[in-house]
This record gives structure tokens, C-alpha cells and sequence, in this order.
């Protein structure tokens, strides 16, 4: 019996792939500190050529959503808080 399992990959790699020169484990430190990949649609991706117009934008969004939530925090009625109820005895 085999200790390596066969894998139906032959088909996905192609002869002339050449992987003499790769490194086990380069981005392997950086990936478990997380990920969070993200795809833009196509329309989209023409407006931010790089994932630093992208943070650009949310950036500026987010400053945006914080000061018209916090306008409108101001403008809230404050609730009623129901009064305790007395036991007569």
C-alpha cells in the first residue's frame, strides 16, 4: 500500500510548469495573519486600478457613515425606561 495518496491532478499541471526554483512556505507567515481578498466587479475595477484607491475610498465611506451616524444620534429621542413596578402587600 502507498503512504501518499494519488491525486487526479495530472490534468491541471502541464509539462512545461517548472517549479525547480520554488520555496516551500514563502507567504506562509503572512497568510496566517490573515486574509481578506475581495472581488470587484469588473465595472467597478475600471474606477480603482489599485487595492490603494480602494482603501482610499472606503476610508473616505467610513468617515462619511460615522458623522451622519453620529448627526443623527443627536437628533434621537431619548427612550423611556419603564418604571418599576411596586408590590403591595
Amino acid at each position: 500500500m502507498s503512504s501518499k495518496p494519488q491525486t487526479k491532478n495530472d490534468d491541471d499541471m502541464l509539462p512545461e510548469y517548472d517549479f525547480s526554483n520554488a520555496v516551500r512556505g514563502k507567504y506562509y507567515e503572512r497568510y496566517q495573519e490573515g486574509t481578506n481578498v475581495v472581488l470587484l466587479d469588473p465595472d467597478v475595477a475600471e474606477v480603482f486600478p489599485n487595492a490603494k484607491a480602494v482603501n482610499d475610498a472606503l476610508r473616505a465611506l467610513v468617515v462619511v457613515a460615522n458623522a451622519s451616524r453620529s448627526t443623527r444620534r443627536g437628533h434621537r429621542k431619548p427612550k423611556r425606561v419603564p418604571r418599576a413596578k411596586t408590590v403591595r402587600g
